[in-house]
């Protein structure tokens, strides 16, 4: 994976912890997923980082990740699992 974009991805994931509030404000503002908001909170972060992931591909490298680069985002979001599914929302 591209370093740059390895950590503008790291970056992301820390950025998360910070906008915890944001997130629950918009999950709380929707009255119909009052049954399952945590599911929706966590599609909002893992879609922010995928995302982010190609994003950063266009911008940076000026082409669309590899299948290669796409598990190494994979592997990225793994080594950080514990920490995301651990937020409180």
């Amino acid at each position: 994976m591209d370093k740059k974009v390895q950590k503008v991805l790291e970056e992301k994931i820390f950025e998360i912890f910070d906008k915890q509030n944001e997130i629950n404000s918009i999950t709380n503002s929707l009255e119909l997923l009052s049954y399952d908001k945590n599911s929706f909170r966590y599609g909002i972060i893992f879609g922010r980082l995928y995302n982010s992931f190609y994003y950063q591909y266009r911008r940076i490298v000026k082409r669309d990740p590899t299948a290669d680069e796409f598990s190494e985002f994979i592997q990225i979001l793994k080594q950080h699992e514990k920490e995301l599914l651990g937020l409180e929302f």
